[in-house]
């Protein structure tokens, strides 16, 4: 399977020059911890992404002022992302390798075509293995 066939997308993005209380509004409209950072609004390419944990850990455990700080003050850069065609398996891997929860899926044009999460990944293993799935939730 592909990652294309088991992305979220497209994303919600800001630039590097959003005000970070815009993107806390992304977050919160979008009900997502995670927006990728474009270059410009006419350059679409992928620069960063910017998390809930970002915000939380370089601005306010730092004394900083949140609102007065851009995403890219704060975001994480370079950023890991995975082509739409590449194997599952293979971002499972370097989800692993690099300890993220998310990966951001870069088109051709260099932008944001989509993401995985943690939870695409729990919906893919369901499908490949129901019986499985059912044994192991909770009850």
């Amino acid at each position: 399977m592909r990652v294309r066939d088991i992305m979220t997308g497209p994303p919600t993005c800001c630039t590097a020059d959003t005000p970070l209380p815009e993107v806390a509004r992304l977050m919160l409209e979008h009900d997502c911890g995670a927006i990728p950072v474009l270059d410009s609004e006419d350059d679409q390419t992928l620069v960063g992404v910017i998390t809930d944990r970002d915000i939380v850990c370089r601005t306010l455990a730092q004394d900083k002022d949140p609102m007065s700080l851009l995403a890219g003050d704060c975001m994480t850069t370079p950023v890991d992302t995975v082509l739409p065609d590449a194997e599952v398996r293979d971002c499972i891997r370097l989800m692993h390798k690099r300890r993220i929860h998310r990966v951001l899926v870069s088109g051709e044009d260099g932008g944001c075509c989509g993401i995985v999460t943690q939870s695409d990944l729990r919906a893919y293993r369901t499908r490949q293995r129901p019986a499985q799935a059912v044994q192991d939730t909770p009850l």
